[in-house]
């Protein structure tokens, strides 16, 4: 796990967050639903990024333990280092929230019906 204020992207209000929980129930005991990564390793002085347009376009679940919504920020899904930008929902037994970007590039994900418009906050995590 990265160190505390070593992350930074955008959390996801509260209000938000429960809006989102009950449209997409967890499926998993350990739900996390509160961020989105830009950038793990971030030094102190890393500036926070702006705000951006936002929508939950699309979901992953490995079927097994975890399960993530994939977010479009600004037009683009494609985080800087080459992953998706997305929220990991829930997580089984054993599971860490980065693996996300694992299920994400191996098993692909599925387009929602309609985007969802959500709210960031840029932070530090």
């Amino acid at each position: 796990m990265a160190k505390p204020g070593t992350v930074t992207g955008w959390k996801l209000p509260r209000d938000e967050r429960e809006r989102l929980l009950e449209r997409f129930p967890p499926r998993y005991d350990d739900v996390i639903a509160d961020h989105v990564t830009l950038r793990v390793g971030a030094a102190p002085q890393t500036p926070l990024p702006r705000k951006p347009e936002a929508r939950v376009i699309g979901r992953a679940d490995d079927n097994h333990s975890l399960e993530c919504l994939v977010v479009e920020l600004d037009g683009t899904t494609d985080r800087p280092d080459g992953s998706t930008y997305h929220i990991t929902w829930s997580l089984g037994p054993g599971r860490k929230a980065r693996e996300s970007n694992d299920v994400l590039r191996d098993r692909g994900w599925e387009h929602i019906e309609a985007p969802i418009p959500i709210e960031l906050e840029p932070a530090r995590f």
